[in-house]
C-alpha cells in the first residue's frame, strides 16, 4: 500500500512551525510516501509568499494547494508561476497566474493533485466545482495513476455532493476551509476516500486560528478589529490516505492529529 498525507489549513507562523517540524518525523513513522499541504493561511493567517511555500517544500512537503485566500499576500501573483509544486484553485478564471494542478511521484507512481472552490457562501469567483472537477479528471487520467481532489468550501452537503459525484473517478475528495476536523473520514462504496473537512494545522485555543477575545467582540458589536493569529494549543491535523497501486483505489481514510 502507498500512503498519503494531507495536511489540512496550515494558520501562520505556530501552523507552519509545527507542519516543518513534524512533516519529515511522520514520514518515518507512518511510512508515507506522499505529503500534500494546504497552505493558503501560511502567511500570518491569510495567504502564502514564496518563501514560506519553499520553507514548507524543503521541510518535506510534496505539494502546496491554495484555497479562497490565494492572492491576499501582496506580489504573490508575480510568484505563484515559479513554483511547480504549488497550485491555486481549479477553477479560478483562466486568466489568473499558476498552475492548476500538480504532479507528485514516489515509488514509480504519479499522483495528480487539484483544488476547486465551493460556491455556497463563498465570495470568490470561481466555476461550478462539479464541472471543473469532471473535467480535471478527463484531463489527468491519461497523466497520473491517482487523482487527489481537495474540495475548498463552506457547505458541507457542497463537499458531500462532490465526493459523491467524484465517487470510483478520484482516489480521494478530502474538504478543508473551516478549520475544524469532522468526523466522518471514510471510503466510499466505489473505492474514493472521503473526509467533509481534514480541519486546522494551527492553533486550536482560538477561533478558527485567530485570538479569542477580539472575534467574541466582533459577534456582539459588529464592530471592526484586528484578529491576530493565536498561540495556544497548536496542533497539526491531516488525513492519512492508504492507496492500493493495483487499482488506485483508497482502501483506507482516517484523522490524524499531532500535538508537540
Amino acid at each position: 500500500m502507498l500512503k498519503l498525507l494531507f495536511i489540512g489549513d496550515i494558520v501562520g507562523k505556530p501552523g507552519r512551525e509545527i507542519a516543518e517540524e513534524r512533516v519529515q518525523r511522520l514520514r518515518r513513522e507512518l511510512g508515507i510516501d506522499f505529503v500534500v499541504a494546504n497552505g493558503e493561511n501560511a502567511a500570518a493567517g491569510s495567504g502564502i509568499t514564496g518563501s514560506i511555500a519553499r520553507s514548507l517544500l524543503e521541510a518535506g512537503v510534496d505539494a502546496i494547494t491554495l484555497g479562497d485566500h490565494v492572492w491576499d499576500q501582496r506580489g504573490w501573483e508575480n510568484e505563484i508561476g515559479e513554483l511547480d509544486r504549488v497550485c491555486r484553485p481549479a477553477n479560478l478564471p483562466a486568466s489568473c497566474p499558476g498552475w492548476d494542478h500538480v504532479l507528485i511521484e514516489s515509488r514509480g507512481f504519479k499522483v495528480a493533485v487539484f483544488t476547486v472552490l465551493g460556491r455556497t457562501y463563498m465570495n470568490l469567483k470561481a466555476e461550478c466545482p462539479f464541472l471543473c472537477a469532471d473535467r480535471m479528471v478527463e484531463r489527468l487520467k491519461g497523466q497520473a495513476d491517482a487523482i487527489l481532489c481537495e474540495v475548498h468550501a463552506e457547505a458541507t452537503s457542497e463537499k458531500q455532493a462532490l465526493g459523491w459525484h467524484l465517487d470510483g473517478r478520484v482516489t480521494a475528495v478530502l474538504g478543508t476551509h473551516t478549520h475544524v476536523p469532522t468526523a466522518d473520514a471514510c471510503v466510499l462504496p466505489k473505492g474514493t476516500a472521503f473526509l467533509c473537512d481534514v480541519g486546522m494545522t494551527g492553533p486550536y485555543a482560538s477561533v478558527l486560528g485567530r485570538e479569542v477575545a477580539p472575534v467574541v467582540s466582533r459577534f456582539m458589536d459588529g464592530m471592526p478589529r484586528r484578529f491576530e493569529v493565536a498561540t495556544g494549543d497548536v496542533r497539526l491535523s491531516a488525513a492519512l490516505v492508504e492507496i492500493d497501486p493495483s487499482m488506485a483505489r483508497a482502501t483506507r481514510c482516517e484523522l490524524v492529529t499531532v500535538r508537540p
